[in-house]
């Protein structure tokens, strides 16, 4: 448990959340009040690391969902206050005891943060594509949770002395950009949809949409509620490789995007082969005038940050775009043909 939570720790830290650094090494580190919490905490089964159930965010979670509703012992220790590490402690402690029922019932969940800043990949693709076909598009998202990032092409993105995306965005977002800017060609969706295990509506789930973004970062805050507000398209429930068979065929004069981000990484082994042969057979009759995308902005596990992949039909082509931060703080985008082998 000490480790899972220090492991948290040091994650937050490295995506610049001083606040979430310290509360997950106090629980770390610190002695637990006796109660409900503690003993479910500390007798959970199985993984609780984030590789696995995540149960350390799932604790976060559940008291940020209390900061946000006007908790008075949260809102001494939570930002822009700094308090001492036993100052901060003890307001957890109390937290943990006298609403022990609340944080219980959050923790059945495991946390879906909808990161609506991992659409500036999904900009910078929808423009390189738009620019190799000069067609309209429609999307499917893989583990789309809320349904936030099924509206990346009502949002705006400025990088480098460039603006991307809507020419009137519901939201703007600013990576740190590196690498080429994407084609000036600008994506039309003409249809989209989602699906998710366990879809959120972001009107009636937009609390526990925002419990997951971290105290100490009030402009994802501010960038998720924006997001909320432009939502308005539902996500399908169900197993997203069934899901995505009904939205294979082809329509002529039309682009197919299927993409996820930092969600196919989760599917079984099993549905990950499913789905890749499904997605490879349609490919294998898509035409100039009915392409196949399928992008990944993905945890590969071989650098910093995510890959953000693309396999392209007609032809089977695969590219590398360059790499991401995982809620889209920094973008190295450098994209590049490889053999599909490689």
């Amino acid at each position: 448990m000490a480790s899972a939570f220090a492991f948290q720790a040091k994650a937050c830290s490295n995506l610049d959340s001083p606040f979430m650094e310290r509360l997950m090494q106090a629980c770390a580190t610190m002695p637990w009040p006796e109660g409900a919490i503690r003993d479910r905490i500390f007798g959970w089964p199985g993984d609780i690391t984030p590789a696995g159930q995540s149960v350390p965010l799932r604790l976060a979670g559940a008291l940020h969902a209390l900061h946000l509703q006007g908790h008075d012992t949260l809102a001494a220790v939570y930002p822009p206050h700094e308090p001492s590490e036993e100052d901060l402690w003890q307001a957890i402690c109390t937290t943990l005891v006298t609403d022990a029922d609340h944080i219980d019932h959050w923790l059945n969940s495991a946390p879906q943060t909808n990161e609506v800043r991992r659409s500036v990949t999904l900009i910078a693709v929808g423009h390189w594509l738009v620019d190799r076909f000069g067609l309209p598009m429609r999307t499917s998202e893989l583990g789309a949770s809320a349904g936030l990032n099924l509206n990346w092409h009502r949002y705006g993105m400025v990088a480098g002395d460039g603006h991307f995306g809507s020419s009137d965005p519901v939201l703007t977002l600013r990576p740190d950009w590196s690498g080429p800017l994407p084609p000036a060609s600008v994506p039309k969706v003409v249809a989209q949809g989602g699906v998710d295990l366990n879809p959120l509506d972001p009107h009636k789930d937009a609390l526990r949409l925002q419990s997951y973004l971290w105290p100490d970062q009030p402009h994802r805050l501010e960038l998720t509620q924006a997001a909320i507000a432009a939502a308005d398209t539902k996500v399908a429930k169900g197993d997203a490789v069934d899901w995505l068979k009904g939205r294979l065929p082809h329509v002529a004069g039309q682009l197919h995007l299927i993409y996820s981000t930092v969600a196919w990484q989760y599917f079984p082994a099993e549905k990950q082969r499913e789905g890749t042969a499904l997605i490879a057979e349609a490919g294998s009759n898509a035409t100039e005038s009915t392409p196949l995308a399928w992008f990944g902005m993905e945890n590969d596990g071989s650098g910093r940050g995510a890959a953000l992949t693309l396999r392209l039909w007609p032809g089977d082509l695969f590219f590398d775009l360059g790499r991401a931060d995982f809620h889209g703080r920094w973008v190295n985008w450098a994209p590049e043909k490889r053999d599909q082998h490689s």
